[in-house]
């Protein structure tokens, strides 16, 4: 079966527990005897129910999750749990409710307690850092490919366990959605998944109730200061993976201060990466030959052991990646000889990551790639491996989210202007904000840098790519920043229809570049 939608990944064949047996277990307040009750799911969303689930209703920033109780027992939910004061709006909605102080912080072990988490024997791997965790996530689950094992994965792009996929809404799920693809998983007899781990996922309890085989770190960069007051608070969130609560064992890259920082704090066994001269590691990554579109590179490890592959990918930033990936796989106990021939059998990593540095033109006219990047640092990683590859001019477009993290604006404009040649400034999910104020802010950063830089400001995003194309000729590169694998954009609340990769396509063929 192959598809993609928008539905959960949650077992075809659930098998019911005993609410009784859950309150007991947990020392919930019931409000009434629940010795006949099952339960075979859970879900926080009432729109998700599905007959026979636990709905948890969680308190919200606007309206607490238990007003929507009838709602959910209308669907078929046979139970409600939430706090004291979702158990007051609960009340008419003819369940059990249970009550607990925190349900959020409950909802993962609830989860993995209905789900039987814990039974399932598929090898798990967690990613987290800035930039870089969906490629090292499509990496490792590629590679298993290539050894004939089967995976699957959660990133910021999807929800996937074979052909079967689902389009992903956060880049790390809800704990009780992620504890449904865990239990779909396993009917699926997958021995291995991948995960997308972000800082707000550990924040916000929703890796509760998994203890990974091997936690991943790529890298640690400015972003999300909406969410955290200072960067060694984002770092603080992100150290909670390295716990024995949370992962036996590690592998971090140590490019950057905050990854040597994080190998010295981990408080699970760490197996270290570089790809930097003059640091010292375990293992390292030598980059190879460089084109368009593959990435060459050699992995050394202790005892001499290498592996020279490649990565259909452009950009030093992603060799690491992948490198990530591999030491992981060794890691958790796969042959890195094992591995080394199956890739050689392939001619290198066969992997297609959506929507990062995603070519979308053909063999005529300027090259053109959408990226899902939206921070400095990825902007600086992509820009300088472009120029490695470039023969003629770099053309970037690009814009800022609305009602996130303001602070990093300027810097994302002076990398612009110093890594392009030409800069155009366009919308990209400006939600509540004032789109024409985000653009400012990102002229202004680019002017400020580079007084005399090509800045052009194109507010619609269709016009803004055909400009790029109308610009470029044979041997230039189009950078389309931001939008990557998404196929929307939001504006006041409303989501747009509009997917860059599809757009791109479009406007390369209107130019007579693609037919």
């Amino acid at each position: 079966m192959t598809g993609t939608g928008t539905a959960m990944l949650r077992p075809e064949h659930p098998v019911p527990r005993s609410l009784s047996q859950l309150v007991a277990d947990f020392g919930f307040e019931a409000s009434e005897r629940v010795d006949s009750v099952e339960v075979s799911g859970v879900t926080v969303s009432s729109a998700a129910v599905e007959p026979g689930d636990l709905y948890v209703g969680l308190p919200g920033t606007r309206v607490h999750g238990a007003s929507f109780a009838a709602d959910a027992a209308a669907s078929g939910a046979t139970a409600v749990l939430t706090d004291a004061a979702g158990a007051v709006l609960a009340e008419g909605a003819g369940l059990p409710v249970l009550v607990t102080e925190d349900p959020r912080a409950a909802l993962g072990d609830v989860a993995a307690w209905v789900y039987r988490t814990e039974e399932n024997t598929a090898t798990f791997f967690a990613v987290t850092g800035t930039n870089g965790k969906t490629s090292v996530v499509y990496v490792i689950t590629a590679v298993l490919g290539q050894l004939g094992v089967r995976s699957g994965l959660s990133s910021t792009a999807e929800r996937r366990i074979g052909d079967v996929a689902v389009t992903s809404s956060l880049t790390t799920p809800e704990a009780s959605e992620l504890h449904g693809l865990l239990a779909r998983m396993r009917e699926a007899e997958v021995r291995a998944a991948a995960v997308e781990v972000s800082a707000q996922a550990l924040s916000r309890h929703r890796v509760d109730g998994i203890v990974f085989d091997v936690a991943g770190f790529t890298n640690l960069s400015h972003d999300h200061l909406d969410d955290y007051a200072s960067m060694d608070e984002y770092y603080a969130a992100k150290l909670e993976l390295f716990t024995p609560d949370r992962a036996r064992r590690a592998v971090v890259t140590i490019d950057d201060e905050w990854g040597r920082r994080l190998a010295d704090e981990s408080r699970i066994p760490v197996t270290t990466l570089t790809s930097v001269e003059g640091i010292d590691a375990d293992w390292r990554v030598e980059l190879g030959e460089q084109t368009i579109d593959r990435t060459g590179f050699t992995l050394v490890g202790p005892d001499g052991r290498s592996l020279t592959t490649s990565i259909p990918v452009l950009g030093a930033f992603m060799a690491t990646n992948a490198a990530l990936a591999i030491v992981m796989l060794v890691e958790s106990g796969f042959d890195l000889e094992a591995i080394g021939q199956a890739l050689e059998r392939d001619g290198g990593i066969q992997a297609y990551i959506p929507g990062r540095a995603e070519r979308v033109s053909g063999e005529r006219g300027p090259a053109l790639f959408v990226d899902y990047g939206h921070t400095p640092d990825a902007f600086e990683r992509a820009l300088s491996s472009l120029r490695v590859v470039t023969p003629g001019r770099i053309i970037m477009v690009f814009g800022a989210d609305g009602d996130r993290d303001t602070t990093k604006r300027a810097a994302m404009g002076a990398i612009a202007a110093r890594g392009a040649d030409e800069v155009i400034i366009t919308d990209f999910h400006p939600r509540y904000e004032d789109p024409a104020a985000i653009r400012a802010a990102l002229i202004a950063g680019a002017l400020d840098a580079v007084p005399d830089a090509e800045v052009l400001e194109v507010a619609d995003q269709r016009a803004a790519i055909r400009t790029a194309i109308q610009h470029a000729t044979e041997g230039d590169v189009i950078f389309y920043a931001g939008p990557g694998h998404e196929d929307y954009q939001e504006v006041a609340g409303v989501h747009l229809p509009y997917s860059a990769r599809d757009d791109a396509r479009l406007a390369l063929r209107e130019a007579g570049w693609l037919s």
